[in-house]
């Protein structure tokens, strides 16, 4: 069982530990005001105490050297002055005591003791001159690299050179057959699809049309001697029939996709196309746009595909060069 006392420490414990942490500026402060009212001694034993316990910053052990320093002279405790004023004066050899606050006497002791020190504090000062010199070189050094990668950014941007390529396409290409001008334009998906297409339907065709010639037969007439006549037999006149239906049918569909392909094509034609890059300079190219010679195209049309109706069949003919 816990008893009252327990619960009353645990319960006052935080506002003790509250009270003990105190800022360095009120323990500065409240010094200060213990000097001004003469509690020297309090004063040199409380700076002493808290400069033993460390973790202070220069400005704080400034301070508090010099209250203790002062206080030590006023109790006529020199080497105790000496010590304070001469670890003040190694945070800072430039330090210089009030003349409107501090008393004459005190003002000659801290005088003579810095006059004495100065070969010590000339080492000091040229010390953290060449410290504060090295720090600029080096903060220089630096901001001249941080200046110099600048400048080589900026001459890359400006030698950098913007290169426009000009493609000029000719118009006559989309009229061309197996998918010439969506290949023309890179558009190689569409342009594969048209090829497979009519090249099944014209490669139909031709087989269409030799094997429908393959069924005729020539044979005598038995009124004239002599004379013969070409014809297709009546036992093979279903598989003629089928065979023509076959060759009409994929001639027909070989113009349906190519007029479609002409359409899409068109659709989508562009007299030139002009991209946009960037290349250092010194590379094969120029600013502005780059002349090109179009590409050079040829279609030589022997008898266009076509039917004929007549009693030996039809068939296609084509051809291109590019």
């Amino acid at each position: 069982m816990i008893r009252p006392a327990a619960i009353l420490l645990l319960l006052l414990a935080p506002l003790v530990s509250r009270g003990q942490d105190v800022s360095p500026d009120a323990g500065l402060a409240s010094l200060q005001s213990a000097f001004e009212f003469g509690q020297y001694a309090k004063v040199l034993a409380k700076a002493q105490a808290r400069i033993d316990e460390g973790h202070l910053s220069d400005p704080e052990l400034i301070q508090l050297h010099k209250l203790a320093g002062l206080s030590a002279f006023n109790l006529q405790q020199d080497k105790d002055a000496e010590r304070h004023f001469t670890a003040l004066l190694r945070l800072s050899p430039d330090f210089g005591l009030d003349p409107f606050v501090v008393p004459p006497p005190a003002m000659k002791y801290f005088e003579d003791l810095k006059a004495r020190l100065d070969p010590e504090l000339e080492a000091i000062r040229q010390g953290r001159r060449l410290e504060e010199q090295r720090r600029k070189d080096a903060q220089a050094r630096e901001q001249a690299a941080h200046a110099e990668e600048e400048r080589r950014r900026a001459e890359a941007l400006v030698r950098r050179v913007t290169v426009r390529t000009v493609e000029k396409r000719s118009f006559w290409v989309n009229f061309v057959p197996f998918g010439a001008g969506q290949f023309q334009q890179g558009r190689d998906a569409p342009a594969v699809a048209f090829a497979v297409s009519e090249g099944v339907l014209a490669a139909t065709s031709v087989i269409s049309y030799f094997a429908y010639g393959a069924l005729f037969e020539q044979r005598a007439l038995p009124d004239a001697p002599g004379a013969v006549e070409t014809g297709i037999p009546v036992n093979r006149q279903i598989e003629a029939r089928n065979w023509r239906l076959l060759k009409i049918g994929s001639a027909i569909g070989f113009y349906v996709v190519w007029a479609g392909g002409v359409a899409d094509a068109l659709y989508h034609h562009q007299d030139q196309v002009v991209t946009t890059s960037f290349a250092p300079a010194g590379a094969p190219a120029s600013s502005g746009a780059l002349p090109q010679t179009p590409p050079s195209s040829t279609l030589s049309v022997l008898p266009t595909p076509d039917v004929w109706l007549d009693s030996h069949g039809g068939g296609a003919s084509l051809t291109l060069r590019f």
